[in-house]
């Protein structure tokens, strides 16, 4: 029982890490069956165009995908225009206001697009598939070769052997895929581990302040879960015996459209007046209507994981 409570903790500690490790190995197995069992390069002029598409066109979609589960997203875009101020609202404004909010969210959805590229890379069916039929690498490998050379170059995913003979003092497609695969890999380790240094540097909280914050905030939302689904269910069973007893319902307090406009805005961080959420800021300046709740600095990148922690743990 020890072990199974240190396991948990160890993967509540490391969840993103873990959560990360999760995505790239299903996309990496996604990767392998689609190269293994649907990929198959026609050799004939339609090779890069088809060998593109594998390459870039599923990773794009996983993008998109990462845009969409990605809890902060819809905490950042729900009620941005709303009707009654949709004349006033700019898109461009909107645009310009979240941009800088929205790149850790880019760099999680990049996880699993960038893994797709870089694992097909190393594996070098779809490169070797496209490259065959670029005309920058036809001129490249078949330069003072004839035409010959040139048709040839389509049939190279199809015949091994061809490889040697037309470009043996080139670097084969294979190998040329491989090593952009490891410069990729390289290059995003690079940036992750930069960016990771510069979030943390431009933290405005300690390591064990930081680690505090967090442990705040997952039990701030297990008691939100709890209360929300408490007061729903009593809030549905009133109205329910009301509708078939046929009576009037009796007063029951709720939040208003502006307390719950007020605990969903953007987290920002005043040095001077230190909060651990929206909710605590709400309750702790007069339920929003202080003037001080409207004042705070922009959200360091450090503490970027306070928004994302509220929306994904409750389940938005």
């Amino acid at each position: 029982m020890d072990k199974l409570h240190k396991m948990l903790d160890f993967c509540v500690s490391h969840q993103t890490i873990l959560g990360y490790s999760i995505v790239s190995l299903l996309t990496a197995a996604s990767e392998h069956i689609f190269s293994s069992v649907v990929f198959k390069c026609p050799c004939n002029s339609k090779n890069m165009l088809y060998g593109s598409v594998f390459l870039i066109v599923p990773a794009f979609i996983l993008f998109l995908f990462g845009y969409m589960v990605n809890a902060r997203t819809w905490r950042l875009l729900t009620g941005s225009c709303p009707p009654e101020k949709r004349c006033s609202c700019s898109p461009w404004g909107v645009c310009t206001r979240y941009c800088l909010v929205l790149v850790p969210v880019t760099a999680k959805a990049s996880v699993a697009p960038l893994t797709w590229i870089a694992v097909a890379l190393l594996r070098a069916s779809f490169y070797e598939c496209a490259a065959s039929g670029s005309n920058l690498i036809k001129n490249l490998v078949c330069k003072d070769k004839g035409q010959e050379c040139h048709k040839l170059m389509v049939k190279l995913p199809c015949d091994e052997k061809l490889s040697e003979k037309i470009s043996s003092e080139f670097l084969s497609l294979q190998a040329q895929s491989q090593l952009i695969g490891w410069f990729l890999i390289a290059s995003i380790m690079t940036v992750a581990l930069i960016s990771t240094c510069i979030s943390r540097c431009c933290s405005p909280v300690s390591y064990l302040q930081l680690k505090f914050w967090k442990i705040y905030l997952k039990k701030e939302q297990e008691l939100f879960e709890i209360k929300a689904k408490e007061h729903a269910a009593r809030l549905a069973e009133i109205n329910m015996n009301c509708f078939f007893e046929a009576t009037d319902p009796a007063p029951f307090q709720t939040p208003s459209n502006e307390d719950w406009r007020k605990i969903s805005f953007l987290y920002t961080f005043n040095s001077q007046e230190q909060y651990y959420s929206m909710i605590h800021k709400y309750i702790n300046t007069n339920r929003g209507n202080s003037i001080r709740f409207g004042q705070g600095d922009q959200n360091p990148p450090g503490l970027g994981f306070v928004d994302e922690e509220n929306a994904s743990e409750s389940g938005f």
